[in-house]
């Protein structure tokens, strides 16, 4: 007998919820039936997010270092960062080097006495920023041009003193504030671009996931490149039941388990199924997570500081 020849098995959104749906020993029949489903597939991959490191969500990225600029923002999608290296000589394959920083805790950035020092940065504090908009009640106090680094405000008692803004299109990081003016502004972040914006715009407070650096990047050993390997969201279920689920197809059954569970939950008639199912995803969840996770053997080197 003769063998398929294809590896390319995968469920859509609207087969991966019909699996679930038979196992609550129901089906799926309306269209509040996949709406709610698919709200709570959000919220298990949300879970999923909590329970430890998802492999398949680890992407490469980097930020080009300004010098003076020490607060830099992250993608929104962003949940945490897991390695970070300062990299001198970007893309010169001879010279290229990649040099530890070391990740420290908002208590301990909190103690720098002078965050504005410059030099080559070693330390960097991850702010885990939820990536939300908020409109504040703060206006722009008078017409900015695009290269402005001090932007007037209504009230700045209505912003903090440090983070990022929005103008119209435009993000824009600030250092701190000096009556109504934000000073030290850096313009045309997080991918927008610097443009000249009328008195009275609204200022939208920016919750940008964010990394700030210590000592502020300076000329001489530039430039300086931030070079990070992050942890960003599953992608959610969408509206389209044609699209697959942005998982490893290892981990269908653990999705389908889990989903199952939770449906369960909210179903009259999987209540009387509830404790095996939610038995099942737990087995479901803790196959996929042994197997989803580094092969390699662990190595710890202690840092040791000599005191004369």
């Amino acid at each position: 007998m003769s063998t398929s020849g294809t590896v390319a098995f995968n469920l859509d959104l609207n087969n991966l919820i019909e699996e679930a749906f038979e196992r609550t020993g129901t089906e799926l029949r309306t269209g509040y039936d996949m709406r709610t489903a698919r709200r709570s597939l959000n919220l298990l991959t949300i879970e999923w997010a909590n329970r430890g490191i998802n492999l398949w969500t680890i992407e490469q990225g980097q930020i080009l270092f300004t010098t003076g600029q020490g607060l830099y923002p992250m993608p929104v999608d962003t949940i945490d960062i897991l390695d970070a290296v300062i990299r001198q000589n970007n893309g010169v394959a001879s010279n290229q080097v990649d040099i530890n920083i070391s990740r420290i805790s908002e208590s301990t950035w909190a103690t720098i006495p002078n965050k504005l020092t410059t030099g080559r940065p070693i330390q960097m504090w991850f702010n885990r920023q939820s990536g939300q908009s908020n409109t504040s009640l703060a206006t722009l106090a008078s017409t900015v041009t695009s290269t402005v680094t001090t932007i007037p405000v209504s009230n700045a008692s209505y912003l903090a003193t440090t983070g990022f803004i929005k103008i119209d299109s435009e993000v824009m990081s600030y250092s701190n504030v000096t009556g109504n003016n934000l000073i030290n502004v850096n313009r045309g972040q997080n991918g927008t671009t610097a443009a000249a914006h009328t008195a009275a715009a609204v200022i939208t407070v920016q919750n940008l996931p964010a990394v700030n650096v210590w000592p502020t990047p300076d000329a001489g050993g530039g430039p300086y490149t931030f070079v990070y390997w992050r942890l960003r969201r599953v992608q959610d279920a969408g509206t389209n039941g044609t699209i697959e689920p942005d998982i490893p197809f290892r981990l269908l059954p653990c999705m389908v388990a889990g989903l199952a569970f939770y449906m369960a939950q909210k179903l009259p008639d999987g209540q009387s199924k509830l404790q095996f199912l939610k038995q099942e995803y737990e087995e479901q969840w803790l196959m996929a997570s042994t197997e989803d996770r580094e092969k390699a053997a662990s190595r710890f080197v202690p840092r040791t500081t000599f005191y004369a």
